[in-house]
């Protein structure tokens, strides 16, 4: 048994589930009830990720593990809210790899499906690895730092509540020649009256096939240079610069309504080829 303290006591006599669940069978009831379960060890767990976690005798999260199967069960009736999903992850390493290898991938799927779709229908996985940070870019302006990217500007991250993407809209910040590249970007994230800066806006993108895209060869064949101290705020990839590279297109700064002198963004080098993510000014 699990103890009680601290615990609805309509709770107290919850049993331990079995290893694994016929999703069809398990009743409403159960499910409700495995639901408060797992927020209650979520709740009464130190969230500090335990990387090295082997789940040896002494890993609290093996006292009454919950399987794969209930946990998934548990998120699809939260509608896999990203801050329980992030909860979940603190708890320690084998909840942060169940989290990235399905739980983030369900939440993109049920956030972009056409997006997702896509992204996979060339036949590769290699979006596989990388559903958290895709995740995070779905949902997560990551703003600039003073000094960082964009020189002078300061502004904090932030969550969005909804952001579309386009796929007709990334053809714009492509250069003519590497317009059969599928880019998808999303709309402006903007910040007002930014000082001396005016208006700034901040946008999010993701290619698909990456490894084989024009964008990549001509990178590559310019001998783009990567940055040498910031990284992509979504996988933590080093970056290039798409304007050190002359990469930017006049139609990039019709479809912001900026000057062109004022637009750069970036594209990031991650061990995944198809997913990349640019930001701009």
């Amino acid at each position: 048994m699990i103890p009680s303290a601290g615990r609805p006591d309509a709770l107290t006599e919850t049993r331990h589930p079995q290893s694994s669940y016929n999703g069809a069978k398990v009743s409403l009831v159960r499910l409700v009830r495995e639901l408060h379960e797992l927020r209650w060890r979520v709740d009464t767990m130190i969230l500090t990720k335990q990387y090295r976690c082997i789940h040896s005798t002494s890993c609290r999260c093996t006292k009454g593990h919950l399987s794969e199967d209930v946990i998934f069960l548990v998120f699809q009736q939260l509608n896999w809210n990203p801050k329980d999903i992030a909860t979940l992850s603190c708890v320690c390493k084998w909840f942060d790899d169940l989290a990235k290898r399905v739980l983030w991938k369900e939440f993109c799927k049920t956030r972009a499906p056409k997006m997702m779709l896509d992204l996979q229908s060339s036949g590769s996985h290699s979006v596989d690895g990388s559903w958290r940070a895709l995740g995070k870019l779905l949902i997560y302006c990551s703003g600039c730092n003073k000094g960082g990217l964009f020189n002078s500007i300061q502004i904090p991250g932030h969550f969005v509540y909804r952001t579309r993407f386009s796929r007709t809209s990334g053809k714009s910040f492509l250069l003519p020649q590497c317009r059969t590249d599928v880019l998808y970007v999303s709309d402006p994230c903007e910040h007002l009256d930014q000082g001396e800066e005016g208006d700034v806006g901040f946008f999010r993108g993701v290619f698909k096939s990456f490894s084989m895209s024009k964008v990549r060869k001509m990178l590559i064949k310019r001998e783009a240079k990567l940055h040498p101290t910031e990284v992509c705020p979504y996988c933590k990839a080093k970056l290039w610069s798409m304007l050190q590279a002359k990469m930017i297109p006049q139609s990039a700064s019709c479809r912001l309504g900026a000057y062109e002198d004022c637009i750069e963004y970036y594209s990031d080098s991650g061990i995944d080829p198809s997913l990349h993510m640019i930001a701009g000014e």
